[in-house]
């Protein structure tokens, strides 16, 4: 597991959104402890307006995940929502630049396991999928359409 928001998640995670480029979405994200169990909350409004579309909780990683990691794994829950992993590694150089899977959540608890096979490189110049060794940070992002975010991550790892 790469984080499951003890100890001071604040000094790992942060908050990053489409107005460092010009966008209108806006959030925050929290931390928080629910039936002793800590979690991390983004939330906001996402807006494509003047060619915006994200709000995100990014962290980068001490270190990559070993060789032989497959996938990213994740315990979330939110607003039956699609929500997604957005990879950065050593051969991203362009901001915009990410490996990026999609997936759902309900309002309940759950895991949720995505292989690197099924990631989508951002451009044409990048590897196919991620090398597990190249992984620099790991963002879980509200991506793509006008609409309210509000998703709870109660673990994010590898597999």
């Amino acid at each position: 597991m790469m984080d499951n928001f003890d100890n001071r998640p604040e000094t790992r995670w942060r908050f990053v959104s489409d107005t460092v480029m010009g966008g209108r979405s806006s959030g925050a994200l929290h931390f928080g402890t629910e039936a002793g169990q800590p979690h991390a909350r983004l939330t906001g409004h996402v807006s494509t307006a003047n060619r915006g579309g994200f709000i995100q909780m990014r962290r980068m990683l001490a270190a990559p995940p070993p060789d032989s990691t497959t996938g990213v794994r994740l315990i979330v829950r939110g607003n039956d929502q699609r929500y997604f992993i957005h990879l950065r590694s050593t051969g991203t150089v362009l901001p915009w630049q990410c490996y990026q899977a999609g997936f759902e959540v309900t309002r309940d608890w759950a895991e949720v396991r995505l292989p690197f096979a099924t990631f989508t490189a951002s451009g044409p110049l990048m590897r196919t999928v991620p090398r597990p060794g190249s992984l620099t940070s790991v963002g879980i992002v509200a991506f793509g359409r006008d609409h309210e975010a509000d998703i709870a991550v109660r673990e994010v790892g590898f597999f």
